[in-house]
């Protein structure tokens, strides 16, 4: 059969016979990657804290390189390392080779990945990175190797076995340079005293930025598009301004703006059960609800949904520090702002 009908021949259903043991497979290979990261663990030592005093010290960035899959495990680590607080980029070693060894400056610290510690392609950039005078960290899994006799710091990320049966595919020691790449990059988040908002910061257009950055001063209703009444007007007039404002509530207010209490739709369906109640003389303050839940315009928007689900309301008064209303908001304003 030619290899392009080999590869649009339509695949048979595999006999039962030979899916029963897809699962135990499977866990084995959990099982032998676990016994992989346990063992690179017990060799952390002085030579992890060097490689992270390195990137700590450096003026410049950690400059991430690697050839094949320990190439596309560079690029995940300079993506963590970046995103919490240490700069980082990729560069393809045989790339570098051809014009973008230029990227790399003479602050900067380089980390280079080869399991075999071997790579030709990171060889040879060797010699031009010691003229320069960068720093360099090799992550391999032969401490005898020449990348490791080169370098200034060596992390070891031997590993008992690969997970592949035919110990030719990359599986555990991809996993233990994945790891290894991890915790520097968490060593150092927690040097530098990296926080939430920090991390927020590099990622404004995620879901966690919109968490840990969007404020209540960002989705709220404020200025004439508040909803608020004067204690002394009656129940029809506070329902013109509902409808108006198209919020689902209002506000009461005193003179200076302060507020006195909320009235909301559920109150206006609680009003309309009670038959002693006149719509148009029945003053607002009467009916309204007195110490309302509220918010700070610089709270964070996530925390007025939070405040929202725990008692079970369906909007808040924007509050400053003298109890004037300054702003308003739903739930539909934070689903519009994608906290919800």
């Amino acid at each position: 059969m030619a290899m392009s009908e080999m590869a649009t021949s339509p695949s048979r259903p595999l006999p039962d016979s030979a899916t029963a043991g897809l699962a135990d497979s499977g866990r084995r290979v959990f099982a032998i990657e676990a016994q992989a990261l346990a063992a690179v663990a017990a060799r952390l030592d002085g030579e992890f804290s060097a490689a992270c005093r390195l990137m700590l010290e450096t003026r410049g960035r950690v400059v991430c390189t690697g050839m094949g899959k320990s190439g596309h495990i560079a690029r995940k680590i300079a993506a963590t390392l970046a995103s919490t607080g240490t700069p980082a980029f990729y560069v393809h070693p045989g790339e570098a080779a051809h014009g973008d060894l230029g990227m790399i400056t003479d602050a900067d610290v380089v980390l280079a990945l080869s399991y075999s510690g071997e790579s030709d392609e990171i060889l040879l950039l060797l010699p031009v990175l010691r003229r320069q005078g960068n720093k360099l960290i090799a992550m391999t899994g032969r401490p005898q190797s020449s990348m490791a006799r080169e370098a200034d710091v060596h992390l070891d990320v031997s590993v008992p076995a690969e997970a592949c049966p035919l110990a030719l595919a990359p599986t555990s020691s991809t996993t233990a340079s994945l790891a290894m790449g991890d915790a520097l990059a968490v060593a150092l988040l927690d040097a530098r005293g990296f926080t939430a908002d920090d991390f927020a910061r590099s990622h404004p257009a995620g879901a966690l930025g919109r968490r840990l950055l969007l404020h209540i001063s960002d989705v709220m209703h404020a200025g004439d598009d508040v909803p608020r009444v004067q204690a002394d007007a009656t129940l029809s007039e506070a329902l013109v301004e509902m409808s108006r404002k198209r919020l689902g509530m209002t506000a009461i207010v005193d003179s200076e703006g302060k507020l006195l209490g909320l009235f909301t739709d559920g109150d206006l369906r609680r009003t309309l059960d009670d038959a002693d109640i006149d719509m148009r003389s029945t003053r607002i303050a009467e009916v309204m609800t007195r110490a309302p839940k509220t918010i700070g315009s610089e709270a964070l928007a996530v925390e007025a949904a939070q405040l929202m689900e725990a008692h079970k309301i369906g909007g808040l008064l924007v509050i400053d520090t003298d109890r004037r209303v300054v702003g308003a908001l739903n739930i539909h304003d934070l689903l519009r702002a994608r906290v919800v």
